[in-house]
């Protein structure tokens, strides 16, 4: 690399090699294929049956297991918010428990002033594709808006009174405040057991991506991009954990040092760039993720304890600004030209055409196939299509599940208990594998429940199902092909945008000696947090179909000179470091 200085502007545009992208084509074989559970899969299944357990065993003591529909949404709000440190988490999951409670109220409601299948269908779309975009835009996470439609529909199906809803809604509320304990309790044993995780994550990709950089020569193909930005969407990852995560403490400290060896390990990879070996970025990984201290590194090159901190980033963060920003971004995500609107227009069509569908052919549970056609609107249409094999595999599969354990659940109340609160560990413990060997478990559960309100004939159950799974799995599927989402390639493009602002920024900053090291870290990370957020837009656009080209050689311009400047910045931290050239790679 050349001493040349640091300098602003555009990337060139010029013929670069196109990077495969992950989401391209349609391949069955990739879709179903097995992948390694989870590092944290334990959490929301051990989570979701203890939040579950206490609701449903004190309805079986009082012998009104009738009202479990309505504990349970409560408690399967357990499921949600395990990637987050536990001071943000508090805040998302009593989020998630009212909004399981408002769409409850809607749907209970709404039972219990008509009858018209027709209108009970509207209100099921509708509800789906407010919940889609909703928890699209606040990035809420596993399991998404599938639990909420799950609750919602089932209940417009219900038989209700007015009179009964304060009773109903009480009992979710307070399954719900259970479950948020549940989820927080694990803070009083290890409070920064989020923050580990994130920046072990953080540590293992940058390993990866030290041990494998790719050639140095702009030309030859390229394996290292793959790496570089799997690590810095998890180093990306691991400082908004940090951030989010409340008052610094001796922990925090150490995991800060740690990720800015990770972040130097990935942005100058290669012998000779300073970068961490790979061997010592595992081996902290592994002492970060275990239960005992924390590895204190030693300082990074050119750094000094003093530049580690984010303490100026988080109090910005927190001030009344920091969340009217956070609001306003939000409220971009869902405004008029978000990127999201087509996919809730996908949702709202696709999920009412698989209800009519079903009510015309005479189907008793339509909400069944609304379920079904919501849990297939993934970021893109590849993507979608991925979910339509693997959800239709599953629930086929778990009908025969539920075939041979039916008998097993009505020996008694107790056992149809256990067997809920098995399959409901077994979802969680398989779906990180793939969302067709969860679905294999989630299917006997849904079934099950039907049976608290009394038994219903096994072949009627299982042929509704299946019905219900093909019909809804096709007519999702249709409505995603044909409503298409343009808009992708305009988020790619205005990310290119965002990148490039960013990256200006950053060279800026760095080449002013009079700039505080806290905004040169600040300008850095906003960099990182743009080529994250661009490689997510990219991919999610090349999966769509039927839209404008896409502006790949911009695309894959700025991205190398993104990386670039974050190589060249990163040694520049200390006064003594001498920083490669935003012309070489």
């Amino acid at each position: 690399m050349s001493d040349t200085p640091v300098r602003p502007g555009r990337p060139s545009v010029r013929k670069l090699p196109q990077l495969p992208s992950a989401v391209r084509g349609l391949a069955p074989a990739s879709a179903l294929r097995l992948s390694r559970p989870s590092d944290t899969w334990f959490k929301p299944a051990l989570s979701v049956v203890v939040a579950s357990a206490v609701p449903h065993l004190t309805l079986l003591a009082v012998d009104r297991l009738d009202l479990i529909v309505y504990t349970m949404a409560g408690s399967l709000c357990a499921l949600y918010g395990h990637g987050l440190p536990y001071a943000r988490r508090a805040r998302a999951v009593a989020g998630v428990v009212l909004g399981m409670a408002a769409g409850l109220a809607v749907s209970l409601v709404t039972a219990s002033l008509t009858g018209s299948t027709a209108v009970l269908i509207a209100v099921g779309a509708l509800l789906v594709a407010v919940q889609k975009v909703l928890c699209d835009a606040t990035r809420i996470g596993p399991p998404g808006h599938v639990i909420f439609t799950f609750v919602s529909s089932a209940a417009l199906f219900a038989p209700q009174r007015l009179g009964q809803i304060p009773g109903h809604l009480a009992l979710t509320l307070g399954a719900g405040a259970f479950a948020w304990l549940v989820a927080l309790a694990p803070a009083l044993i290890r409070r920064e057991g989020p923050e580990r995780r994130a920046v072990a994550r953080a540590l293992e990709a940058a390993a990866v991506c030290a041990a494998d950089p790719g050639p140095r020569n702009r030309d030859a193909a390229d394996p290292g991009p793959r790496h570089r930005h799997a690590a810095a969407a998890a180093v990306h990852a691991a400082w908004q954990c940090l951030l989010a995560s409340g008052r610094p403490t001796p922990v925090r400290r150490s995991l800060e040092r740690l990720v800015v060896h990770a972040e130097a390990a990935f942005v100058a990879p290669g012998p000779g760039t300073g970068a961490a070996d790979p061997e010592r970025l595992r081996a902290w990984a592994a002492l970060t993720r275990g239960r005992g201290p924390v590895p204190t590194p030693p300082p990074a090159p050119g750094t000094t304890d003093e530049l580690y901190g984010i303490d100026a980033e988080r109090a910005v963060l927190r001030a009344r600004e920091g969340r009217r920003a956070a609001r306003r971004a939000l409220l971009r995500r869902l405004g008029p030209g978000s990127p999201l609107l087509p996919v809730a227009v996908r949702t709202l069509i696709g999920c009412a055409l698989a209800g009519y569908l079903c009510a015309a052919l005479g189907v008793g549970r339509p909400y069944w196939a609304i379920v079904t056609a919501a849990s297939l609107y993934q970021a893109n249409i590849t993507l979608s299509w991925n979910r339509t094999l693997q959800r239709t595999l599953g629930n086929l599969l778990g009908v025969l599940v539920f075939a041979a354990v039916l008998p097993v659940s009505r020996i008694s109340p107790l056992a149809l208990v256990c067997c809920c609160l098995f399959f409901g560990f077994a979802a969680e413990a398989l779906i990180t594998r793939n969302y067709w060997l969860g679905s294999v478990a989630v299917t006997p559960m849904a079934l099950l429940v039907l049976e608290f309100s009394g038994a219903h004939p096994a072949g009627e159950l299982i042929g509704d199902r299946v019905l219900d799974t093909v019909l809804g799995a096709a007519t999702g599927f249709l409505a995603a092909a044909l409503v298409t989402n343009r808009r992708a390639t305009g988020r790619v493009e205005q990310a290119l945008d965002a990148t490039d602002r960013a990256r200006a920024a950053a060279e800026r900053t760095v080449a002013d000696p009079a700039a505080a090291p806290t905004e040169r870290d600040r300008t850095r990370r906003a960099l990182a947090a743009s080529l994250v957020e661009l490689r997510e837009a990219g991919d999610t656009a090349a999966g769509e179909w039927w839209q404008r080209a896409l502006p790949e050689q911009r695309l894959l311009a700025a991205e190398r000179a993104g990386h670039r400047t974050l190589a060249a910045t990163a040694p520049r931290r200390g006064p003594a470091a001498h920083a490669p050239s935003i012309g070489a790679e």
